[in-house]
């Protein structure tokens, strides 16, 4: 899968999110370049919309459409789905469980068998978590280093209420779907559904 080479602070402040919708405590101080005169096309507003999901979950292209397509075909607004969707990735529950300092760290531990899910080994950071799945770090990778390291500098970050948390036995459960309210950065989901739907 290709990655984004780009600086990730100006890639945030390209974006308009705060690095810490990605897990780096830290902001620039540098001010965005460019022409604030300069009329922006409907066009270009969708496409900055879709950019930014795909860099907040670091999903490619390609994923991203089978996303989309998925949540096209399920009951709800496609939007919104779309979001559950992303929120319900392996990778992204064991980063809001706080056993990753970012995403990408927590794709990394995944990839390399960190995490069981039910009981089961599973290294897919896309693999789709459902409410009652019940996520570990697995008995021999709990005195893993870089795993100890990220729980005790994420060991003040807020759980969401869709998340059950267990730091003695660095375990947690999802407990339902998220819901559009629990999503805490600035998203217009509909633009993305506009840009696709063209």
């Amino acid at each position: 899968m290709s990655r984004y080479r780009e600086p990730v602070l100006k890639r945030c402040r390209y974006l308009g999110i705060s690095p810490t919708v990605i897990g780096i405590d830290k902001e620039s101080n540098r001010k965005m370049a460019g022409n604030k005169h300069k009329k922006i096309s409907e066009y270009a507003i969708q496409l900055k919309e879709k950019q930014k999901l795909k860099f907040i979950y670091g999903v490619g292209e390609r994923q991203f459409r089978k996303y989309f397509d998925m949540a096209s075909s399920k009951k709800g607004k496609t939007g919104e789905v779309l979001l559950q969707i992303l929120e319900s990735r392996l990778d992204n529950v064991v980063f809001r469980l706080g056993y990753a300092r970012t995403r990408a760290e927590a794709r990394l531990q995944v990839t390399h068998g960190a995490f069981q899910v039910n009981g089961q080994k599973v290294d897919i950071p896309s693999y789709i978590v459902k409410p009652g799945d019940e996520i570990a770090v697995r008995e021999i990778r709990k005195d893993n280093g870089t795993v100890k390291a990220s729980v005790e500098e994420t060991a003040s970050r807020l759980v969401p209420t869709w998340l059950e948390k267990n730091a003695e036995t660095l375990s947690g459960k999802v407990l339902s779907v998220v819901s559009r309210d629990e999503i805490d950065y600035p998203v217009e989901e509909h633009l993305i559904v506009e840009l696709y739907s063209k």
